[in-house]
């Protein structure tokens, strides 16, 4: 089992670059941000910008793997987005890994003026997003890249130079449909899960070895190794915070590892209001996170 943590992008970099690299020094194998314009209840505090924040959060580590919790085409295109991936992960030194997803409904949906999207058109839109980023982001490339989608448009776009990782970062993929999950047997490297949305407690649990099953199937009928794909949970996403008692944090895990998951999220402590919670609990989860390997 690896351990991840969100730090959300709230606090000024003065401050928040303790926080990367504490996360690094406890022991987390991977630390995120939320891609996000603004985010739900916490739309009227302080947020900054993922790429800038992630870049910084490289200077302040060395080991830790750093992601995107998770990108999406609500406000991105796939060159500019691809030029931001491709050089953090060269400031980075090779540790970034992407995490995408088809995007929300919310204020990032309409922030810019957009019209609203059917669910079927923002699969679509997001099947062709990753597939240029995938293209994008590899080091086989013989020259420029063109492309002219539904969506999106590219004429000769040229890219950072050889990618720090070969053959490009790794993109864990955000789904739960069966068409999602068909984008996962293709082009993901990691799949992530935030369950069914508003279920909680046993019945979000259920929905989490539904879906797990539901991508063996996929990954089955693409001729891929189930295993072959690692496996994501975010574990704040049931109904509870994972991060409330070393014991709950445990539990988690413990029921996490049984469904065959190779990784876990959790969000750093906040305050108050969401994913409010103490820092010691964090420390005392964090000494322990090696026996849990």
């Amino acid at each position: 089992m690896r351990f991840g943590i969100v730090i959300l992008p709230q606090e000024p970099w003065a401050k928040a670059r303790y926080t990367w690299a504490a996360a690094e020094n406890l022991g987390f194998d991977h630390a995120w941000t939320y891609d996000h314009l603004s985010w739900r209840t916490l739309a009227d505090q302080p947020w900054g910008a993922t790429i800038p924040t992630l870049t910084a959060a490289a200077t302040v580590t060395s080991r830790i793997r750093l992601g995107t919790f998770v990108s999406s085409p609500n406000f991105r295109h796939p060159v500019t987005f691809a030029k931001d991936v491709a050089t953090v992960d060269d400031v980075c030194g090779g540790r970034f890994i992407l995490g995408v997803g088809s995007g929300g409904t919310g204020f990032d949906a309409f922030v810019l003026g957009q019209a609203s999207l059917s669910p079927r058109d923002r699969h679509e839109r997001f099947a062709e997003f990753v597939e240029q980023l995938d293209g994008l982001l590899r080091f086989e490339q013989d020259g420029p890249i063109s492309f002219a989608g539904e969506w999106f448009t590219a004429h000769e776009a040229r890219m950072v130079g050889v990618p720090a990782q070969l053959p490009r970062v790794p993109f864990v993929i955000a789904a739960n449909g069966p068409r999602g999950l068909g984008l996962v047997s293709r082009f993901a490297d990691g799949w992530v899960s935030t369950g069914k949305e508003g279920a909680t407690g046993e019945e979000w649990w259920s929905s989490i070895a539904s879906l797990v099953s539901r991508l063996d199937d996929a990954t089955a009928a693409a001729g891929r190794e189930p295993a072959s794909i690692d496996r994501y949970l975010s574990l704040d996403s049931g109904g509870g915070y994972s991060l409330e008692s070393v014991g709950a944090f445990e539990d988690l895990v413990g029921r996490a590892a049984g469904l065959g998951f190779t990784d876990v999220i959790s969000h750093w402590p906040r305050r108050e209001g969401i994913y409010a919670g103490s820092v010691s609990v964090l420390d005392e989860v964090a000494s322990r996170l090696h026996g849990w390997r």
